[in-house]
């Protein structure tokens, strides 16, 4: 039995493999056409989408792990595709190499961040597919495939984000850059100031976020700015830290979810208690402690990106929904921007970007709420986070992505006769 992080997604699969190298999966992924059987890899089940849902063989990539070459005169690291992002700043220490971005969560593989379109923040960066310049996968016809600048160069841009659909990824090469530190100064500030200069604020930062509560007027924000690895640091007191990102935005945020969804009519006055106790911190340290938290509170997400200069307005009109349907919602809402990319899937593919995630505890329904933003931000030629949930389809989808129909070409390709396809690839992309 298998389950997601969330808890939506759950199903017993026929059989479970742990291939130890790029061999073993090739003969899993044999024996399945053999027997007409489907396959689907699995990384930390970190997706709230059925993405990686696998009824008939489940295979887990986490012995396909860690650094297998160095090139550190381009700085590119190869990696297995099962390695966790956690464990990148230890394996990448004696490099002195880093991601030159991160979202704020590294429990996901390598493989699964790049195929659901993992992202962070900053209007100059891109998600971690940006970083892909080579990648191997094995291939539907059972075939080892190779992906780089020089091999089947027109495939990068659809390997980068798969979606799982392409075949199994068992190895992935980085460019990376020269390790750094990050300035984090978080505060809260008026949420119509931060709304009316939101180009302003988010050009001038390296990287750019905030967070905003439903029933208060104010922005949480953050704004990380890049220093050379010899900047002086001035880290999180270990205690400070334990106070604000684990008593506080874990132990108390949790036991106010868990009373608001039986005592809904605490949750606006606990969001106003949040941003008055909320305070300003100033910390500069490596740049993984910087972008990345603990998150122990399950919850269900949506993320849609929608196209940078549309963020303020799109967010009032949720501003407004939340407040016309009286809805008591504990998760703030988080917003966040990224450059234009060129990978045929990617939610920020030809545009500057903007996105918002909505959330839920995952004790309470989501359905209705999630359903009326999803409605606003396709209003707003919103695309859905390939790994968050949303109701989109294949038909629907393909007017928002100029190389949809490239993408299902290459699927027909790599993976004819579908053996990495289920229930959530074929809403998506069809049969």
């Amino acid at each position: 039995m298998w389950r997601n992080w969330s808890r939506l997604e759950r199903v017993e699969s026929l059989r479970l493999e742990r291939p130890r190298d790029a061999d073993e999966v090739q003969a899993v992924v044999a024996r399945a056409l053999e027997e007409g059987r489907r396959v689907k890899a699995v990384g930390a089940g970190h997706s709230f989408t059925g993405a990686a849902v696998a009824p008939d063989i489940r295979v887990e990539v986490d012995a396909l792990s860690g650094i297998l070459a160095v090139d550190e005169a381009a700085g590119r690291v190869a990696f297995g595709a099962g390695t966790h992002l956690y464990d990148l700043p230890a394996l990448l220490e004696p490099t002195g190499l880093a991601l030159q971005n991160m979202g704020d969560i590294d429990q996901q593989t390598i493989a699964g961040a790049t195929s659901t379109g993992t992202h962070g923040t900053g209007i100059g960066f891109g998600g971690i597919g940006t970083q892909i310049v080579a990648a191997k996968l094995v291939t539907g016809t059972g075939d080892v495939l190779s992906v780089s600048e020089t091999e089947r160069p027109e495939l990068l841009p659809a390997v980068r984000l798969g979606v799982g659909a392409l075949g199994i990824l068992t190895e992935v090469t980085l460019q990376l850059v020269p390790r750094y530190l990050l300035q984090a100064v978080e505060r809260p500030e008026p949420l119509g100031a931060v709304l009316d200069g939101w180009d302003e604020r988010v050009r001038a930062a390296d990287h750019f976020e905030f967070y905003w509560h439903p029933h208060t007027d104010t922005a949480m924000t953050k704004t990380n700015t890049r220093l050379p690895w010899d900047a002086e640091r001035a880290p999180l007191g270990r205690f400070g830290r334990w106070l604000d990102d684990e008593l506080l935005a874990n132990g108390v945020f949790r036991a106010a979810c868990a009373t608001g969804k039986v005592v809904p009519g605490i949750i606006p006055g606990f969001n106003r208690l949040v941003e008055k106790v909320s305070g300003h911190r100033d910390f500069t340290d490596a740049s993984p402690k910087v972008f990345t938290t603990n998150r122990t509170v399950r919850f269900r997400e949506m993320e849609y990106a929608i196209p940078f200069a549309e963020v303020p307005m799109a967010l009032r009109e949720i501003q407004a929904l939340i407040e016309r349907k009286r809805w008591r919602v504990s998760f703030p809402i988080e917003v966040r921007a990224a450059a234009a990319d060129e990978n045929w899937l990617s939610t920020a593919h030809g545009r500057e970007t903007g996105y918002l995630a909505v959330h839920r505890y995952f004790r309470e329904d989501h359905r209705e709420y999630f359903a009326a933003v999803e409605s606003i931000l396709r209003g707003h030629d919103g695309r859905p986070h390939w790994g968050k949930l949303h109701t989109r389809t294949a038909d629907d989808l393909r007017p928002t992505y100029a190389h949809f129909d490239d993408f299902l070409a290459v699927r027909d390709e790599l993976d004819p006769a579908r053996v990495f396809a289920n229930p959530y690839t074929e809403r998506v992309f069809g049969r």
